[in-house]
């Protein structure tokens, strides 16, 4: 038997249990021994129900009785009575439904484990683990793995094979450089995962962890450390900074450069005097003015020569973008073109021979940009606004259309954590515009009850006299998007026909036509309309800054980085501002709405964010991958700053990946992941 062998080869793996496994995912001995467990549960401090104090405990009960109910939609809330031979006491799970099922009709002992508190008016066990006693490992009440349940795959089921898999855990090889492992003081690699899966003490699985993290870690940022010396390797347009030029851009400014976007632009120009290709990510939060940034390098470009080319996800953004660079540069003689899909016939061949003659300076557009019939005269700067929402490929025939490879601007309105910037953009310098411009006031934002939601629409009515004008975004409230239209309709309908059937409102959701969406937008953009009704497909990039109240429905029912982005649509000029934030009942407030309503900063918000979710909740698994983090957290700077340094010191010493090809292969694998060019 090696890592290699089949699980259904191990004895007591049925054809039952060797199906559960592969629906898992889990075909090997070494798929399975690295199937890491999420969380243990401690058991070994086992109270009795008379001696329990609020915080977290282990009880071991019987269920005397347990029913599930719906509290309301989306909710269902279980609770049982649990007693031992001194007392009873109440359990409650939310939407958990399968415990009624786990725990009735049985007189069996189970361990308990969860957090003691008062709530609802009284104390109750709140969402504890459930294990039976008798399925338990033979030394009960200790440390118990338990493992991700996929598609029903039950923990106990996967701790019984690897109790007949414990001896090959020391055949795992070591994935991490010796010189590495003593240095950081970690475990070795086999040790750990022994660990993971059978702990004796709470000390050793932190070790563990310690280990597994710091490997993960170290794979992502080692996968970065290459790419940017790849990176170096190559040779760029050489831009010499030009005062003249810049400062004659910054004079014609109808407002002032705030602190962050001097340096950011100061950043951009002196990578375009360096012999290599800039790799630049600028971030900055709504409103923070990174097109301006953009035009000011762009304008630099030109002046060498060399034509600029903006990727933009939407038409509606590239139209916005093209306006905007269109006053910023126009002055200066230079052509601003628009390539998107509403650009036919006759007009868009013209506009193909101006780009492949140069006759066009800077070249806005969405993906139009990267079809084979465009070709430029000498592209030198590539600006991909909102960069994580196109595939790598993408990027890449972008970047391609040109002989040599162009300076790169990646820009995000997605405020990224710090951490997240290190691993995932680790090969990117990193630009950040942390400051609105001076004349923008805070957004107000405040959480409302349902029973409240008739004071805010007369606030909305008193905006709207004074010029202003409204969103409201309802959420979507499944993945069906038959669903979503009915919704989004509905609320338009029932404004339109009673509480503003006074005003002109318009609407817009993601099954319309690219065409019809952009034409909604630019109505509401020229105030045709009074209150703009929405899904999220409002939520990036439109820029309307007479608008002043933001209206979120159900906002518990979306995430906190999306909540902030829809609040950015809203406070875009001097105007106050306002975002309402409706719940879909009059319960508490959950923790992501008490935090936007206090902060307006997207950057802790998005620290914030990544702690309650997870990165690749917020960022797409689909541009990351699956970044295959079991045990890291990139919320942990310390261990990424460790990471880091031990990466760097393999590179400036020119480690041999090839000695480890395990390792080798996870690092190409986040070399091609994260890569931009």
């Amino acid at each position: 038997m090696n890592l290699s062998t089949k699980l259904e080869q191990i004895k007591g793996v049925g054809p039952k249990t060797a199906e559960q496994l592969r629906l898992a995912g889990l075909l090997t001995v070494g798929d399975l021994l690295t199937f890491l467990p999420r969380r243990h549960e401690d058991y070994t401090g086992v109270v009795a129900i008379v001696d329990i104090q609020p915080g977290k405990a282990t009880i071991k009960a019987r269920c005397e009785k347990v029913q599930t109910r719906m509290v309301r939609r989306g909710l269902k809330l279980t609770s049982a009575v649990l007693s031992d031979e001194t007392g009873k006491l109440n359990a409650v799970w939310f939407n958990q439904p399968y415990r009624t099922q786990q725990l009735a009709a049985t007189d069996e002992e189970f361990y308990f484990s969860g957090e003691f508190e008062y709530n609802y008016g009284r104390y109750q066990l709140t969402n504890p683990s459930a294990e039976k006693a008798t399925e338990l490992p033979v030394q009960a009440e200790r440390l118990v793995p338990v493992y991700r349940a996929i598609h029903g795959l039950k923990s106990q089921v996967v701790r019984k094979v690897l109790t007949e898999l414990r001896p090959l855990m020391g055949m795992l090889p070591e994935t991490l450089p010796e010189s590495i492992v003593k240095e950081e003081h970690l475990m070795s690699r086999a040790d750990a995962i022994s660990t993971m899966h059978f702990p004796v003490r709470i000390e050793d699985v932190a070790a563990a962890r310690e280990r597994l993290a710091f490997e993960e870690l170290f794979e992502l940022l080692l996968a970065s450390q290459l790419n940017k010396l790849e990176n170096q390797k190559l040779a760029g347009y050489h831009m010499p900074f030009e005062v003249d030029t810049v400062k004659a851009f910054v004079a014609q400014l109808p407002f002032q450069l705030t602190a962050a976007q001097k340096r950011a632009a100061w950043d951009i120009l002196q990578d375009f005097e360096k012999s290599t290709p800039m790799n630049r990510l600028l971030q900055g939060d709504v409103g923070s003015g990174k097109t301006v940034v953009a035009g000011l390098a762009a304008r630099q470009a030109v002046s060498h020569g060399y034509q600029t080319a903006l990727m933009a996800p939407t038409e509606i953004l590239a139209i916005q973008h093209a306006a905007t660079l269109e006053g910023l540069l126009a002055p200066f003689g230079i052509t601003v073109g628009l390539l998107i899909g509403s650009v036919k016939g006759k007009a868009r061949q013209t506009l193909y021979e101006q780009i492949s003659d140069g006759a066009v300076d800077v070249v806005v557009g969405t993906h139009a940009l990267i079809q084979d019939t465009v070709t430029f005269k000498q592209l030198g700067f590539v600006v991909i606004d909102e960069q994580h929402r196109f595939g790598v490929a993408q990027r890449q025939k972008l970047l391609s259309k040109s002989g040599t490879l162009p300076h790169l601007l990646a820009m995000t309105a997605t405020p990224i954590p710090r951490s997240l910037a290190l691993t995932v953009y680790g090969e990117l310098d990193v630009s950040v515009l942390g400051e609105r411009p001076a004349n923008r006031l805070p957004i107000i934002t405040k959480i409302i009850s349902p029973v409240s939601a008739h004071t805010i629409y007369a606030h909305c009515d008193q905006e709207i006299a004074k010029g202003r004008q409204v969103y409201v975004v309802c959420s979507l409230i499944d993945d069906n998007p038959d669903n979503d239209i009915k919704s989004v309709q509905a609320e338009y309908k029932r404004l339109k026909n009673s509480i503003f059937g006074h005003r002109q409102i318009g609407l817009l959701h993601g099954k319309m036509k690219p065409s019809e969406k952009d034409q909604v937008m630019r109505d509401f953009k020229a105030q045709k309309y009074d209150i703009l009704v929405s899904t999220t497909v409002v939520e990036v990039g439109v820029d309307v800054p007479n608008a002043t109240v933001m209206i979120i429905e159900n906002a518990d029912q979306f995430g906190l980085s999306q909540l902030h982005q829809l609040r950015g649509r809203v406070g875009r000029s001097e105007h106050q501002s306002y975002c309402y934030l409706m719940m879909s009942s009059t319960n508490k407030p959950s923790q992501r709405l008490r935090e936007i309503e206090k902060s307006n900063d997207g950057f802790y918000l998005a620290e914030v964010d990544m702690q309650l979710r997870g990165p690749g909740e917020i960022y797409g698994k689909a541009q990351h991958g699956a970044l295959n983090l079991q045990i890291a957290t990139l919320g942990d700077t310390q261990l990424i700053a460790r990471a880091q340094k031990a990466a760097k010191r393999c590179t400036d010493t020119g480690m041999d990946l090839e000695a480890l090809p395990d390792l080798a292969h996870r690092v190409q694998y986040y070399q091609r992941l994260t890569t931009l060019n």
